[in-house]
Parts: C-alpha cells; sequence; structure tokens
C-alpha cells in the first residue's frame, strides 16, 4: 500500500462540469419567473423582472407566455428543470400568499437550482415563516427592483451567454 496523496485543482471547465452534476444547467439561458399573473404586478414584470434577466444576459420565461398544449403543471415542471435559476416574485393580495410560487421555489430548491426571492414591501407581512430566512429583494420602485434583480443574478450566477457589453 502506498501512503502517497494526490491534490487536484479544478480549472473554469471544471466547475462548469461539476455545475451540470450537481444540476444547476450552468449552460442554460433561460431564467424561469414564477410570480402572479393580475395586473397589479403586470408592470413589475414588464418594467423590472424581464430587463434584468435579459440584462444579466439570459431569457426570461413566465409560463403563461409560453405557448404549449399539454397541462400546465407539466410545462412548468419541465421548463423549471431547463432553467439556470428561477426568480420568484412573492407579491399579493393582502392575505392571500401565492401558493404556486413557493411550490415552484421548493421545487427548484430541489433540484439545487439557485432562486432568487423577491417581494413587495407592502406583501412582506404576508410571505409564510419558512421562507423569511432567504435573502428577498425587497421593493417598493421598480427601477430598485431591476437593479437589485440584476446585480444579484450577475453576482451569484454570472453574467449569461447573452449578455451584452454596454
Amino acid at each position: 500500500m502506498s501512503d502517497t496523496v494526490h491534490h487536484f485543482t479544478l480549472k473554469p471547465k471544471g466547475y462548469a462540469k461539476l455545475a451540470d452534476l450537481r444540476g444547476t444547467n450552468s449552460t442554460s439561458q433561460q431564467g424561469f419567473v414564477a410570480m402572479w399573473f393580475g395586473e397589479p404586478v403586470k408592470a413589475a414584470y414588464d418594467t423590472a423582472i424581464e430587463p434584468a434577466i435579459r440584462a444579466a444576459g439570459y431569457l426570461p420565461l413566465r409560463i403563461d407566455q409560453k405557448n404549449h398544449v399539454g397541462k400546465v403543471d407539466d410545462e412548468i415542471i419541465a421548463e423549471i428543470r431547463r432553467s439556470r435559476f428561477v426568480v420568484c416574485d412573492f407579491t399579493c393580495e393582502k392575505d392571500r400568499s401565492r401558493g404556486n410560487v413557493y411550490y415552484e421555489a421548493g421545487f427548484a430548491k430541489g433540484l439545487n437550482i439557485p432562486v432568487f426571492w423577491t417581494v413587495r414591501a407592502d406583501s412582506l407581512d404576508d410571505l409564510q415563516f419558512d421562507t423569511r430566512q432567504f435573502n428577498h429583494i425587497v421593493w417598493s420602485e421598480l427601477g430598485d427592483l431591476k437593479m437589485q434583480l440584476q446585480k444579484r443574478i450577475e453576482a451569484v450566477i454570472g453574467d449569461g451567454p447573452l449578455k451584452q457589453n454596454r
């Protein structure tokens, strides 16, 4: 028996392969968005969330904007599995939490896909206790949401493959 010890150092390609093995879809260009589709938050998606994801170099996907013929539940699961990350906005009507968003966040976490947690300040008290420990982007102004989300994506995931240097 030999007592020889071998040391290995991962290079960037090795880290990318490790990310693939851990299920984080390191080559995916897609960021899945889970949120309430109601009119009160339409501007949050159109003005802040979608542009932030694009500015970080990724393609946003919200399930209500995808054409499909199957069950929406199956489409959601398939698209989360294909995504590099998931943005979950927990903004809701008073005392009406968005149960589907919690499911989608938990599903992504279970697959080791990064989740970016956001909530409008007036919905903060309606967050369920078991997600409060996550670092939410709490927003009031859409410009602030866009800036914070873009910076968080770039800091945690890195610039996406579609990022254009401006």
